[in-house]
């Protein structure tokens, strides 16, 4: 039965679904490559804001820390979060299964060259982070209660309105709510939560699993653990975020660390080939242009600089200085991209890789187990466990995307907030049984599609931001902002 509503819904969906993903990612060609317009559009605006804030990326980065540090928080400030819970909220919505098997698809496609290219974006994917987390806490909506409301939506509206474009704004504020709200559904639900239980079965025994035909089991217990962190709220989602992605990312980082020291005698030539072949490609079509590409879609994909979807758990951040959030929010590319997605790089290059291949014969998150597996046999099911973990924490901040959305659309009350919680949950079940592809390409289409509004929302905006910048930097040259104590 279930098996008939997967066909049902895949064959009615899938035209639209195409048409959506060939204009979405409709490719053009440069210099004999390929690229995805809507990567030139994200990188464009990176570069752009990188140079337009004059690499604050660089130069603000220790101030970043502070801030997370909490040297300058205050209490009695209006927001939910502190900066550390944000800025772990935020991560938990992009550090997920694309970080370990994202990069095998790269490497296998691109060569040892696109990781350096991957570097290069996530460094300016910073700068984008930086500018619609400030806008998202500018423009943000704080309640009677307490409860903040903000993200694209908010600054796209009222931001827009501000600027003399409020012809425009609120229509493009409610088609990014839509669009995030289905989106969340696909990228950030379903398609986690059947990686979640494609990982369970391989720690339970992979082919000899119990869970091997049980999926709906798995689903209906998953959804359940996601429910009774959502239903509690951001504060809940927080809480738990704040614990669980240090707890993953330094286990993740520490086995993978762990495989290349191992392997160090090979560390001099991977370094070397991420070097020299992000110039001088071997076996690569498109050559250095199509090496480059892949690099950039990478980072783009991963840390979602751009898609403005950070920007909503950043926004309930407590502070009475939008650019404080900001500068936190530019850590967020540098932890998913630079650091975890550069270590799963080096763990493939200095164990499976083989240079005298034009490509790789399996890809993925596959790969990336065989990795640690070809030099420590039992990482697989740590690898397994840490997977499953990014998949449920990306689940629950995604949940709040959506759900912000939701109440952007339709208003905000108990009963309405639970209705989307229900959804949400009855999808993360489905996703461990159906296999909705089309659903899953329309959804990831939506995701990505709201990066063409957001950004050019940010063009717009950005004199708002240099100028809350140039504020702030004055403010804290004549010490009227201080660190606490």
């Amino acid at each position: 039965m279930l098996v008939g509503i997967d066909e049902a819904i895949d064959q009615a969906l899938k035209p639209i679904a195409d048409a959506l993903s060939n204009f979405i990612f409709y490719e053009i060609t440069l210099f004999g490559a390929a690229i995805p317009l809507i990567v030139l559009w994200l990188v464009s605006a990176a570069t752009f804001f990188t140079f337009y804030f004059k690499f604050l990326n660089v130069t603000g980065f220790i101030h970043a820390i502070r801030l997370v540090r909490g040297d300058f928080s205050k209490p009695d400030h209006k927001g939910e979060l502190s900066h550390f819970q944000a800025l772990c909220t935020a991560l938990s919505g992009t550090v997920g299964i694309g970080n370990i098997g994202g990069m095998a698809i790269v490497i296998s496609l691109g060569g040892p060259g696109a990781v350096f290219w991957m570097i290069v974006a996530g460094l300016i994917g910073m700068s984008t982070k930086f500018a619609e987390c400030v806008l998202g806490v500018k423009y943000r909506i704080i309640d009677g209660d307490g409860n903040v409301s903000g993200g694209p939506m908010y600054y796209l509206e009222r931001g827009l309105k501000e600027r003399g474009w409020g012809i425009i704004g609120k229509p493009l504020g409610y088609f990014y709510a839509l669009a995030m709200v289905i989106g969340c559904l696909g990228i950030g639900n379903m398609f986690q939560s059947n990686q979640a239980y494609e990982q369970f079965v391989v720690a339970t025994g992979a082919a000899d699993s119990f869970f091997l035909d049980k999926g709906w089991l798995f689903g209906i217990f998953i959804a359940a653990m996601v429910g009774a962190i959502i239903i509690g709220g951001l504060k809940r989602i927080a809480r738990v975020t704040s614990t669980l992605v240090p707890f993953m990312a330094l286990t993740y980082v520490t086995l993978a660390i762990t495989i290349i020291i191992i392997n160090a005698d090979k560390i001099p030539w991977a370094i070397s080939a991420i070097i020299t072949e992000a110039f001088s490609p071997i076996g690569v079509g498109g050559g250095m242009i199509g090496v480059m590409i892949w690099g950039f879609q990478r980072a783009v994909f991963s840390n979602e600089a751009g898609i403005g979807s950070a920007a909503i758990a950043h926004s309930a951040v407590r502070t009475e200085e939008p650019i404080t959030e900001g500068y936190v929010a530019l850590l967020e590319p540098f932890i998913d991209t630079v650091v975890i997605c550069t270590i799963t790089s080096l763990v493939i290059l200095t164990t499976v890789y083989d240079p005298a291949q034009s490509g790789l014969e399996i890809q993925g998150i596959e790969l990336t187990s065989r990795a640690f597996e070809s030099t420590i046999s039992w990482s697989v099911t740590p690898l397994s466990v840490i997977a499953i973990l990014f998949a449920f924490s990306t689940m629950i901040s995604w949940s709040y995307y959506g759900l912000k959305g939701w109440t952007y659309l339709f208003g905000s009350s108990k009963f309405i907030d639970l209705i989307f919680k229900i959804i949400f949950c009855v999808f993360v079940a489905l996703g461990c049984t159906l296999k909705l592809d089309a659903v899953l390409d329309f959804a990831d289409a939506m995701v990505f599609l709201v990066a063409l509004p957001n950004v050019l929302g940010l063009y717009i905006l950005a004199p708002v931001i240099k100028a809350e910048l140039k504020s702030y930097k004055e403010r804290l040259v004549d010490k009227s902002i201080m660190p606490k104590g």
